[in-house]
């Protein structure tokens, strides 16, 4: 007898559950997307102990037939496709036809439904994959699925489950992005007795997300809009070796095919919203939740240089484009897809959102208790940790005792404040420190002691009702004289310099409040984009060494300097193979000065290989500009008069992008008259 025979349709059906089935929550992806389907616009998910015990999905769709409902549970059983040719046009988020018998396969199933054909609805029962019952039922319209007791035959993979919490957050995460998917419906979870998530009908994507997130989130957002770019490909006819695809504004009928459009629509945070994980980054492909590495890279590219490379922001995006430009069928969950023109897939996402952010120029507000996007049941993520920073690693080096904090209404929202810098008795003016340090003033002029105690407050009784305020003698601010609050880094022309913190702060006041613009990355963001232009224009300064500059590589620095030896070049050094493992430097670009040179050279050449192999050639030149105009830039702890001050203020607003510095550190806090006037109990 041969080795080789058929497995039974019972063990077949648990190996696509396998494929199909990973937890709770992908029984409650796949019901919902049959309900999204059928056309339903009331959408009920129920759930008990994580799912393990219960999940019932209740929708107001187009039902089934009693034909129909027993056939659904065949594999590969689909109203959707009809020949093979369907597959390169799917427009539906289910198509296999393989959900229910997989779910039925692992738990006790339990089908009601009814559809307007005919009078009386059908219901059927499964346990592990065996019919148990089928008969008719008086049953309103629309579908009922109850699913019980999940992998209650498959031991092993019950063992494999979180903890229900942690099963109920996949569940509740993932109806909350169906949810932002399709703001002209009504979702509702309820886990127990507890409502977790419920939300009805709006007009638009922002209502929707004010619905789940709050005001807080959506005033950290930017607004996508509506950006659409064409595709014009060459006919058949032009051989392939020229058949180079590229959009054009009005298209050629001699050259290029119809257009292919494609939209983009959504949300993304400001760069000061900084996540630690991709939890808070939602991308959707007509209307299909998915996890596309070449929309993460996109995503990563339009801010880079914005925020630190291992952050990440929050995004909530939704592509829509023609069925045949997208292959779903490459994976048995359906998360992911392929494009057939990827590459202009990714500058299509990245230029729309650089753009975008360009055009918002958002500011970060300077509140007590920083405003950050998470989504429901995602716990606060620290940011990541940023590039090197003088006042960063000052503060570290501090001894415990010495540290004081500043004054301010919560404890909290000082992790990053300013400390006053830790000054001997018996030391000399000029002595030198470290160039991580804070140097202490040049003359007599006293520097302002943020470290006073905070103040005290008796405690006494909770006040009874609710909290009147009388007007003082002081008066009342008038609200007239209130401005909207400006959260745009637009007004940075309009700017007026008080003065400076530590000689390394920038105090400037407008007409909506206050501002604190660190000279360091303001200048540092003004060089970087100077050098950019310069590049692209071929037009780099240099300046010639009197003697050449021998530097001694490491083997993987060796190999590092020959992969990117002509962007260096292209960037303005001048550097030849020396003997083994040794370069000689003989020229450099105008801005880095003889004694940052060769930290410059080894800042870029110590980048670590995998990370070199995988940025992309824009994003090596940026980074070579960055460490750049990083040494270039206004120390701290460097005296700016008025007139400097005012030059840099101008010199950043007319940047493309005043927000971050090269390296992902904010530039400006802003801190609103209204946000004042709440402060000092004002309003």
């Amino acid at each position: 007898m041969g080795r080789i025979r058929i497995l039974p349709d019972q063990v077949a059906n648990k190996i696509a559950a396998g494929e199909v089935v990973e937890r709770p929550a992908s029984v409650v992806k796949e019901l919902l997307e049959n309900s999204l389907d059928a056309g339903a616009t009331d959408l009920r998910v129920e759930v008990e102990s994580g799912g393990r015990r219960l999940i019932r999905i209740v929708d107001d769709g187009c039902g089934m037939l009693r034909d129909d409902a027993l056939l659904a549970f065949e594999r590969h059983a689909t109203s959707k496709l009809r020949d093979v040719k369907d597959l390169l046009s799917i427009s539906t988020l289910g198509f296999r036809g393989e959900a229910l018998p997989s779910i039925a396969s692992v738990s006790r199933l339990l089908l009601e439904t009814r559809s307007p054909e005919e009078t009386t609805g059908t219901r059927i029962e499964i346990a592990g994959g065996k019919m148990l019952r089928c008969e008719e039922a008086a049953l309103g319209g629309g579908t009922v699925i109850t699913v019980r007791d999940l992998f209650y035959n498959v031991p092993a993979r019950r063992k494999f489950l979180r903890t229900e919490p942690t099963e109920l957050a996949h569940i509740a995460s993932l109806v909350t992005h169906y949810s932002l998917a399709h703001p002209g419906k009504t979702f509702q979870l309820t886990s127990g007795p507890t409502e977790l998530l419920r939300v009805t009908p709006v007009a638009t994507l922002k209502e929707r997300v004010y619905q789940v997130f709050g005001s807080q989130v959506l005033d950290e957002l930017v607004d996508i809009g509506v950006r659409e770019r064409d595709l014009f490909l060459p006919p058949p006819s032009v051989p392939p070796s020229e058949a180079i695809a590229e959009y054009r504004s009005e298209p050629d009928p001699e050259i290029a095919e119809p257009a292919r459009r494609f939209r983009l629509t959504g949300f993304f945070s400001r760069p000061q919203v900084q996540k630690g994980n991709r939890n808070s980054i939602f991308i959707f492909v007509n209307g299909r939740l998915i996890r596309d590495r070449l929309m993460l890279h996109a995503l990563s590219s339009a801010y880079h240089n914005l925020i630190p490379p291992s952050s990440y922001p929050f995004a909530l995006l939704f592509l829509e484009c023609d069925a045949e430009e997208v292959d779903v069928n490459v994976h048995p969950s359906k998360t992911e897809v392929r494009f057939r023109h990827g590459n202009f897939i990714h500058d299509f996402v990245r230029d729309t959102l650089r753009e975008r952010l360009m055009e918002s120029r958002p500011a970060p507000s300077f509140s007590p208790t920083p405003r950050v996007a998470y989504p429901p049941g995602d716990a606060a993520q620290p940011a990541a940790r940023l590039p090197y920073s003088e006042f960063s690693q000052m503060i570290e080096n501090e001894p415990p005792a010495e540290r004081s904090l500043v004054a301010g209404p919560s404890q909290g929202a000082v992790d990053g404040a300013l400390r006053p810098p830790l000054v001997s008795e018996n030391a000399s003016p000029e002595t030198a420190l470290p160039d991580f340090a804070l140097r202490p003033a040049r003359g007599p002029a006293p520097r302002l002691d943020f470290s006073a105690p905070p103040l005290e407050v008796t405690p006494g009784p909770p006040p009874s009702g609710k909290l009147q305020r009388h007007l003082d003698a002081h008066g009342d601010f008038p609200r007239e004289a209130i401005p909207a609050p400006e959260i745009s880094l637009s007004v940075l022309s309009e700017l007026r310099p008080l003065g400076q913190i530590h000689e390394s702060f920038i105090i400037a006041a407008s007409r909506d409040g206050l501002w604190i613009i660190d000279q360091h990355v303001a200048h540092e963001r003004i060089l970087f984009e100077q050098v950019m232009k310069q590049r692209a224009a071929g037009r780099v300064e240099m300046q010639r060494l009197l003697l050449p500059l021998i530097l001694q590589l490491t083997a993987e620095q060796q190999i590092d300097y020959a992969r990117i030896a002509d962007e260096l070049h292209a960037s303005g050094f001048e550097t030849e193979p020396f003997g083994n493992r040794t370069i000689a430097v003989k020229a450099a670009p105008a801005a880095v000065s003889a004694s940052d040179l060769e930290w410059v050279l080894f800042e870029i050449l110590e980048t670590a290989e995998g990370e070199l192999q995988g940025v992309s050639l824009d994003d090596l030149r940026r980074n070579i500009c960055a460490s750049i105009a990083c040494q270039a830039a206004i120390k701290i702890n460097t005296r700016l008069d008025a007139s400097k001050m005012e030059w840099l203020l101008r010199a950043l607003a007319a940047t493309d992008c005043p927000m971050s510095c090269p390296h992902g550190r904010p530039i400006a806090l802003h801190y609103s008259t209204r946000e004042i006037l709440k402060a000092f109990h004002r309003i």
